[in-house]
């Protein structure tokens, strides 16, 4: 990052803003000095849970020593119990290929531990059934951009309907023909704003 930068959303009037990122070239030991020389503690994140760095308490960004870390706090038990709650109720892990699971598993009741395990093997098969998507129909920015055909209607009401009962949820277009009529609603919404709004970002619906 810059050491300073005009940060616009706060320039107004002729007047201008900006960011200063005024400590960006000093090292962590730097850091933790001048910390020491002003006479102030360390983050127990640092000094008692051996923490790398201090943000949420499971960061999406955390390393897994850090996770560890968060982990051996007994105040975050019950916050993990719950993130793993949700990372086995999606089949989505918590940082790509890494699940909260198995950062601390000795965290988890029997049910959940075995909810979890059923999660990545429901995740494999979830990912293998949305790799038959071809790439032209998967989310980009200003998605959707192209009709598709009413065979990959067909493929995307499969897909949806399969990946649903996989997760156990409910939803909605699950043949071709209602696929095909949420599609041309999104496109129709798309060239609307686009006309209306020129000089504004698109926001794309989602299917799901």
């Amino acid at each position: 990052m810059a050491v300073a930068a005009p940060l616009a959303p706060l320039s107004t009037k002729g007047r201008t803003s900006a960011t200063w990122n005024a400590i960006i070239e000093w090292t962590v030991d730097e850091v933790f000095t001048e910390i020491a020389a002003a006479g102030l503690a360390l983050h127990e994140a640092y000094t008692v849970y051996g923490a790398s760095r201090v943000s949420c308490a499971y960061c999406i960004m955390s390393s897994l020593d850090d996770l560890r870390a968060a982990a051996s706090c007994a105040d975050n038990h019950d916050v993990y119990r719950e993130m793993v709650r949700l990372e086995a109720e999606s089949t989505f892990a918590f940082q790509g290929q890494r699940w909260l699971a198995d950062v601390a598993p000795h965290l988890l009741s029997p049910e959940l531990a075995t909810a979890a395990a059923s999660a990545k093997a429901a995740a494999i098969q979830r990912q293998a059934i949305e790799a038959e998507i071809p790439a032209h129909l998967l989310f980009t920015s200003g998605w959707p951009t192209v009709r598709p055909t009413l065979d990959e209607a067909t493929m995307l009401a499969s897909v949806r309907s399969r990946v649903a009962a996989l997760v156990g949820i409910d939803v909605l277009c699950t043949d071709a023909q209602s696929v095909l009529a949420r599609y041309d609603e999104l496109l129709a919404n798309n060239s609307s704003s686009t006309s209306a709004l020129p000089v504004q970002p698109h926001q794309a619906s989602f299917m799901f």
